[in-house]
């Protein structure tokens, strides 16, 4: 995935007064507290260059995790066209750009964050963004847990592990209590998947059903293995990105866990979500699946079964199974 054309510009630009140094350093820093154990005592961000330096080294990552979270959830209730979001802890707004990046029935956006000097950021990239919503969000500093705004969809991305467990199931709870849709995603770590879980469970709990990636509204399968749940999106890096990851490589595979529910209606019928890279073989394709009954299954598909395998040899980890139309 390439970040849209109008916010890498618009990173390039915020960077472009700021002393690569200075960046490189923040970013060092930053990095240093995200592997840091246990939770930030403060905000990650602390001033100008250190959200410049956030933004640039973290949002297209942030942007690809969450665009792809809810381009599934797209495929899987066709129509959907949210006109209002709000964006939970959504910083310099790469929820936001992605939320619109799908759904382009956006009118009205909303990001909630604790930091004002994000916030001014995200108010700046988006300030010539091509998107009439996203040019006239709203950015309003809100302290979390804390009462939110309804809206039809509701994102909560990377938040949750800079708060006490408490305090995330108050936040899921307050996020969805006005939400018709929300959209909850966390590092692709066993940690970050945990959290899902927890706040996959609050929103069962309310009534809601899950959209994706599970085919169901059970348990999950995985809970109490050594797996979890997991998934990956590849952005393309632009030379400053590079720089600051400090990295060759001209992509980075950003891996996150997330859940969506609704209280809209869904289809009845759920297709299987593919849990891992699907293993090509001469003449054999096998995937792992977790299937709508609640249930993980291995799933060989041979070149004997004609266009089924055909199939078979062109979806990738996350996609459903068997394929659907892709929406948009």
């Amino acid at each position: 995935m390439d970040l849209p054309a109008d916010l890498a510009a618009a990173l390039d630009a915020a960077a472009a007064d700021l002393p690569l140094r200075e960046l490189e350093a923040s970013v060092e820093r930053l990095m240093a507290r995200y592997r840091a154990p246990g939770r930030p005592d403060r905000p990650i961000v602390g001033g100008r260059v250190d959200a410049v330096a956030y933004a640039a080294y973290r949002m297209p990552a942030t942007w690809g995790a969450v665009r792809a979270a809810l381009s599934a959830a797209g495929e899987r209730v066709p129509g959907f066209a949210p006109q209002s979001l709000v964006d939970v802890g959504g910083g310099t707004g790469a929820a936001a750009w992605a939320a619109d990046g799908v759904f382009g029935s956006l009118t009205e956006i909303v990001v909630l964050d604790q930091v004002g000097e994000a916030l001014e950021l995200g108010r700046r990239l988006a300030r010539d963004a091509f998107s009439g919503a996203l040019r006239h969000a709203q950015w309003r500093q809100a302290r979390f847990p804390g009462e939110i705004p309804g809206a039809d969809l509701v994102t909560v991305s990377y938040v949750l592990s800079e708060l006490a467990t408490a305090d995330q199931e108050a936040l899921v709870r307050a996020a969805a209590a006005g939400a018709g849709t929300i959209a909850v995603v966390e590092p692709g770590t066993p940690d970050g998947y945990r959290r899902v879980i927890g706040a996959r469970d609050v929103l069962i709990g309310m009534g809601m059903r899950v959209v994706a990636p599970c085919p169901h509204s059970d348990g999950c399968p995985l809970v109490g293995t050594r797996d979890w749940c997991h998934f990956a999106a590849r952005v393309h890096r632009s030379p400053l990105h590079r720089r600051l990851k400090g990295g060759d490589l001209g992509h980075e595979d950003e891996k996150f866990a997330y859940v969506v529910a609704t209280r809209d209606a869904v289809p009845q019928e759920s297709p299987a979500r593919i849990l891992r890279h699907p293993q090509i073989r001469k003449g054999l394709v096998m995937m792992q699946l977790c299937e709508p009954e609640g249930t993980t299954a291995q799933v060989l598909v041979s070149k004997r079964q004609g266009d089924v395998y055909r199939a078979a040899r062109d979806v990738e980890w996350g996609d459903v199974w068997p394929p659907t139309e892709r929406a948009g």
